[in-house]
């Protein structure tokens, strides 16, 4: 503990840093070592230790005794207090009325309450001239309009249009691109920016709010796109909403509005992007990997009281909010009632990170979510990826990296805890999260990265230029995501191209082939193996009503698909029709992609 204080006290940002990261996973020591510093006003220090630890009250006082109103503010609002933080700025602001940055944290917190009289005033007193204007328009736009005051509203959407548009910055939205510009608003408010992910259920996109100006991530729920699928599929969207409404917990990505129109779900934008990601970009220190571990069963735990299984924690699923701090996404698979009377797995989940008893179609428990958290926990120590045919393949008794082989400073008792939490008898395993997390607390990690043996992150190279792209070749010669285990098709990265994978990902409608990602490092653009063989019949009334809708989607979102025939329609027994992807330009209008379904209706 008092390597810390030392650390602060001689100025050494760095061995501070390291020492903190270390004390995050005591919240005992940390809490102590947080008071100490307090008694000699390192009040910033103070604050980042219980913000690791996750004493995100103490951490809100800490921030505002070390002047940062707006993050204790921000902490504030993720513990269900807006009032409060709302009382931070205020008292900040008349410290020093010319907090213009301040007026616009509070303006912004004001209307996100619905207090949108009192936002108006505290985002007018940002003058003209100050360098915070066009973050207080962008939020000033939505409240007027709110309140009726069309013609204020108007003149202030004027003003920032004048001053560049929507800005980049902490309180406010980025600027519009050209990947934006001109393109549908979802749901009459959310401006996209670009597709962040996409799975066979449901597909992801960054948006801006255009009346509240905070950057969300509206979720697209395509999962009725078989005959049959309908009703699971929205009885996985109310589950993760109604999931995410009980959980209202700093580990869990907030919920910021339902569409069962969509039918989708719109959640708080998380600045620092998944966990996923940060595996494939270097090592991860042993402490902060149990940081992560410890924000996620703690979020798990609570989960757990209230009888919701995730069942579908993996790396992509874990992720991070602009201060680093972990939050668990995605409980669409999650299962709400008795704890003790647990839904089959069925096709819920990844099965890499899968327990064993899910992977065999036996009911998933609270330990199936805690042997999920050990996989990933075991990849953070190790860089080892597991098996895509499951746990059994790469987390066997005799695991082909021990933890205490990839980091120096583990050991036999850190290789026990891992084979603990991802036993193959669940009975083996700790009997809730807080029992897990006590294992993992019990224990020393180190806080910085030493690696050793050749399967750790830092050696690791892939075995083949594919296999660094996370692409494999399958057995038929097509490409397959490892990440993901579905089918890719790639198509050259072009201005044309791209142009035309905004409008596919924008219309959003499940018929529509998907577009996956823009790989620009590698000048591709990613889409979904489509299911089926080429149209040679007549259409079904399902497959025609379907491609319908698509139709008019791609021209609701200001686009034509111009190739509507029989290379570019496939049809499956069980996923109906798909419309493909076309990167050439339409050669026709609205009117000729209703001629052309006429024609290939006809047989």
């Amino acid at each position: 503990m008092r390597s810390l204080e030392l650390a602060v006290q001689a100025g050494d940002d760095s061995l501070a840093e390291q020492a903190a990261a270390a004390l995050g996973t005591d919240p005992g020591a940390a809490e102590a070592t947080a008071t100490r510093l307090t008694a000699r006003g390192h009040h910033n220090w103070a604050a980042r230790l219980l913000e690791r630890a996750g004493r995100l009250p103490e951490a809100a006082g800490a921030w505002e005794r070390a002047g940062a109103a707006a993050r204790s503010a921000s902490l504030l609002e993720r513990c269900g207090e807006p009032t409060r933080a709302a009382r931070v700025l205020e008292a900040e602001l008349r410290r020093d009325p010319e907090a213009h940055g301040t007026a616009v944290a509070l303006g912004a917190l004001l209307a996100r309450f619905g207090k949108d009289e009192a936002a108006v005033r505290a985002l007018q007193r940002v003058p003209e001239r100050a360098p915070e204007r066009r973050d207080a328009l962008a939020h000033l736009i939505g409240a007027l309009g709110r309140l009726g005051l069309s013609r204020a509203a108007s003149d202030a959407r004027e003003e920032l249009d004048a001053l560049g548009g929507l800005p980049d910055s902490p309180h406010g939205a980025p600027p519009a691109t050209e990947s934006t510009a001109g393109s549908a608003l979802l749901f009459g408010r959310y401006q996209p920016l670009r597709e962040v992910s996409s799975s066979p259920s449901a597909r992801v996109i960054e948006c801006i709010d255009v009346l509240g100006g905070e950057r969300v991530a509206v979720k697209l729920f395509a999962a009725w796109n078989s005959p049959g699928a309908g009703r699971d599929a929205v009885a996985r969207i109310a589950r993760e909403v109604e999931a995410l409404r009980v959980l209202d917990h700093p580990c869990v990505v907030p919920l910021r509005e339902f569409f069962a129109d969509g039918p989708a779900i719109v959640l708080g934008w998380m600045d620092d992007g998944a966990l996923e990601q940060k595996l494939s970009s270097g090592p991860i220190a042993p402490a902060r990997a149990i940081e992560i571990a410890v924000a996620v069963l703690r979020a798990l735990g609570d989960a757990h009281r209230l009888g919701i299984l995730h069942r579908d924690v993996k790396p992509a699923n874990i992720l991070f909010d602009s201060a680093g701090a972990a939050r668990v996404s995605d409980f669409g698979a999650a299962h709400l009632g008795d704890a003790s009377v647990t839904a089959t797995a069925g096709i819920f989940g990844t099965r890499g990170y899968m327990s064993p008893e899910q992977r065999a179609g036996r009911p998933a428990t609270a330990r199936s979510d805690i042997f999920s958290v050990g996989v990933v926990l075991r990849e953070m120590l190790t860089g080892e990826r597991p098996h895509p045919d499951g746990a059994s393949a790469a987390f066997a008794d005799a695991p082909s990296l021990p933890p205490s082989q990839a980091h120096r400073g583990l050991d036999d008792r850190h290789d026990a805890v891992i084979a603990r939490m991802t036993a193959q008898d669940s009975s083996s395993r700790p009997a809730d999260a807080f029992e897990a997390i006590a294992l993992l607390r019990a224990l020393p990690w180190p806080a910085t990265v030493d690696p050793m043996g050749a399967g750790t992150i830092a050696e690791r190279k892939p075995s083949s230029p594919l296999e660094g792209t996370r692409l494999q070749t399958g057995p038929d010669e097509s490409l397959v995501d490892i990440w993901t285990e579905r089918t890719i098709e790639r198509v050259p990265l072009s201005d044309r191209t791209l142009a035309r994978a905004r409008l596919f990902a924008i219309a959003g409608h499940p018929t529509l082939q998907l577009v996956l990602r823009v790989d620009r490092e590698a000048g591709m653009i990613w889409l979904a193996g489509a299911r089926g063989r080429p149209v040679d019949r007549p259409l079904r009334h399902g497959e025609r009503a379907d491609l319908e809708a698509a139709i008019a989607a791609l021209h609701a979102a200001g686009g034509v698909h111009g190739h509507i025939d029989t290379a570019h329609v496939v049809v499956d027994d069980e996923a109906g029709a798909t419309l493909l992807f076309d990167a050439e330009d339409a050669a026709t209008n609205a009117d000729g992609d209703w001629q052309a379904l006429a024609r290939l209706d006809m047989g």
